[in-house]
C-alpha cells in the first residue's frame, strides 16, 4: 500500500501544530497575567503531544515525520513579536491573535479529515487528535469573545 499521501497529509499536520506550540509559547511570553500564561503553556504542551502522536503515526507509515514547524510561521512571531515591541501589548491583543492562529489549525484539520485519500486509520487518528484542537480553538474564541464584551 502506497502511504505517500497520509505521510505528506500528516506531516503538513504536524507542522501546522508546532507552529500552534510554538505560537503559545510566545504568546506566554506576552500575556499580562498569570492565568493567561499558564493557559497557553499548558496548550503549547498539548499540542506537542498532538504532533508527538501524529509523527508516531508517520513512523508507523514507515515516513519521516516533520519536526519543526514552518518558515511561514516563524516569519508571522517574528512580525509579531515586533509588532507587540513596539505597542504596548495587551490580553486582548495576545488573545487575538492566538484565536487567529486557532481559526488557521482548525481549518488545517477539517480540511484533513475531508480528505478521502486519506486511509481510514490515518484518517482516525487525525480525528482523535482534532478533538485537542477543536477544544484549544473553542477556548480561545470563548476568551477573545469575553475580551471584546467587556470593551
Amino acid at each position: 500500500m502506497n502511504n505517500k499521501h497520509d505521510i505528506s497529509t500528516l506531516n503538513s499536520l504536524i507542522e501546522t501544530t508546532l507552529d500552534s506550540a510554538d505560537g503559545y509559547a510566545e504568546a506566554a511570553k506576552d500575556a499580562k497575567s498569570e492565568q493567561l500564561i499558564s493557559l497557553f503553556r499548558a496548550r503549547s504542551g498539548e499540542r506537542r503531544t498532538v504532533a508527538s502522536t501524529l509523527q508516531q503515526c508517520v513512523r508507523s507509515l514507515g515516513g519521516k515525520p516533520e519536526d519543526d514547524g514552518t518558515v511561514l510561521a516563524s516569519a508571522h512571531r517574528m512580525f509579531v513579536n515586533l509588532r507587540t515591541s513596539l505597542t504596548s501589548a495587551d490580553n486582548k491583543a495576545v488573545v487575538d491573535e492566538v484565536e487567529r492562529g486557532e481559526d488557521h489549525i482548525k481549518a488545517k484539520f477539517e480540511d484533513a479529515m475531508k480528505d478521502k485519500d486519506v486511509s481510514p486509520s490515518t484518517a482516525s487518528v487525525i480525528a482523535d487528535v482534532y478533538t485537542s484542537v477543536r477544544n484549544g480553538h473553542d477556548q480561545m474564541r470563548d476568551i477573545k469573545k469575553a475580551f471584546h464584551a467587556a470593551e
